[in-house]
């Protein structure tokens, strides 16, 4: 049975796998109990590691690139070690720029964070209190898209197809 993980890179990593139905099979804001860097970036990416399994469909989001700030080198920090673990460990992914994550939800790019409860719970009838699972979702419906599972509205379908290199 192939899944579709979605991650959200972040200190509190979301993560979610759905199978082929769509249906939820696990969601998981993955933190870690570690203070200093690497070792926290490490840990994160095990931790995913040891819930990924050959076969999954895996879609993360892609790095945002106009952020400023004190923050922006821990998300890189995180976001590398978990492509890393990907790439060393043998699973193949897919790059999803933020803005293509929020119009697969949303039908616009730049609908803000909390704007997008309600399209994901319209859609697809998941809901979640954490920003970080609400965007590995959109990232694991991605996931089931390029897939062509379910059907895709034109926009999805565009996001699909640049997600694929297409």
């Amino acid at each position: 049975m192939t899944r579709y993980v979605g991650i959200d890179p972040s200190t509190k990593t979301g993560l979610v796998i759905l199978n082929e139905d769509g249906e939820v099979l696990h969601t998981e804001e993955i933190t870690t109990k570690k203070t200093k860097d690497p070792q926290r970036f490490i840990d994160i990416a095990n931790k995913i590691k040891h819930r990924l399994a050959f076969g999954d469909v895996i879609c993360i989001e892609g790095f945002s690139y106009g952020s400023k700030g004190k923050g922006v080198s821990t998300q890189y920090g995180i976001g590398w070690q978990i492509r890393s673990m990907l790439v060393t460990n043998g699973f193949d992914y897919y790059e999803v720029a933020p803005g293509a994550l929020k119009k697969f939800a949303s039908g616009k790019g730049n609908t803000k964070k909390d704007e997008l409860v309600l399209p994901i719970y319209k859609r697809w009838g998941f809901e979640s209190t954490s920003d970080n699972i609400r965007d590995a979702y959109i990232l694991s419906q991605i996931a089931r898209g390029i897939e062509e599972l379910g059907e895709l509205t034109k926009f999805q379908y565009e996001v699909v197809k640049t997600v694929k290199g297409a």
